[in-house]
């Protein structure tokens, strides 16, 4: 059903990846719109507990925006100035959908992330990186800024390194890129695979509503002050502590055994 993604699903996972490897996997409207669906269906799925997202072939995860197919212009080349328009940008939807997913998501760098790219793959929950990829935002190097992901790179690098990125535009390594903050780990290109699935796997074996709860707890009190995030938190545990899935980990947790999750 779709032609710039594939989408499957195999053992509570979804993996979803993007399909224009003769593009570098670059973003265009059409692949925006079917990602955005392909996260929805996800996340409605009960089936599905943890989200997979990686690009075709190992020579770019994604090269960020298809310059010539994404709307992220007016047609005479000034940058979307009404509210309403900003809003319904491809951009604009992509960036702030990861949010509300629901499952946690795992970016799968077998290739480069430049640009859109870098902030797609740090806009998800963990970033899995294979030792030879590099991260970049090459944008200033052709008289442009990184504005549509500076604030997804920024909740993950602190400023001095945001600016090297940002001023030089020079590409760095995945150990670099896990470094500053923007990959979880980097592993040998052959483990990649093997990674990856094991730690989709193991997240996929913890409580579905556990994760959901909890991972929708993190964005909710995320920049507000620590007596609202505090009292907030406290609200969730109390809620999730009586749900059938607690007192299902804890028995288990007590008689020795593997949980049997079911979501509630």
């Amino acid at each position: 059903m779709y032609e710039t993604i594939m989408y499957e699903t195999a053992d509570h996972v979804a993996r979803i990846t993007l399909n224009r490897p003769q593009a570098r996997n670059a973003l265009s409207d059409q692949m925006v719109d079917e990602l955005l669906d392909a996260f929805a269906r996800a996340r409605d799925d009960e089936e599905v507990r943890v989200i997979v997202l990686t690009g075709a072939g190992d020579r770019a995860f994604c090269a960020g925006a298809d310059l010539g197919g994404l709307g992220a212009a007016q047609g005479d080349g000034r940058p979307l100035a009404d509210p309403e328009a900003i809003r319904a940008s491809a951009p604009y939807r992509l960036f702030t959908a990861f949010p509300g997913l629901g499952k946690p998501i795992i970016a799968r760098l077998a290739g480069h992330a430049v640009a859109g790219g870098l902030g797609l793959a740090a806009a998800c929950d963990l970033v899995i990186a294979a030792e030879d990829v590099t991260l970049a935002t090459p944008e200033v190097n052709v008289g442009l800024w990184p504005m549509m992901i500076m604030a997804i790179v920024n909740r993950n690098v602190a400023p001095k390194h945001a600016f090297k990125l940002y001023y030089t535009g020079a590409r760095i390594s995945a150990a670099e890129g896990r470094d500053i903050g923007l990959v979880t780990e980097v592993v040998p290109r052959a483990d990649l695979d093997a990674r990856v699935d094991e730690l989709a796997r193991l997240i996929a074996a913890k409580s579905p509503l556990a994760l959901r709860r909890g991972r929708d707890a993190f964005f909710a009190v995320e920049g507000r002050p620590l007596e609202e995030q505090v009292a907030h938190l406290l609200g969730e545990l109390v809620e999730l502590a009586a749900g059938a899935d607690a007192k299902e980990g804890i028995a288990a947790f007590l008689e020795g055994r593997a949980p049997r999750f079911e979501g509630r």
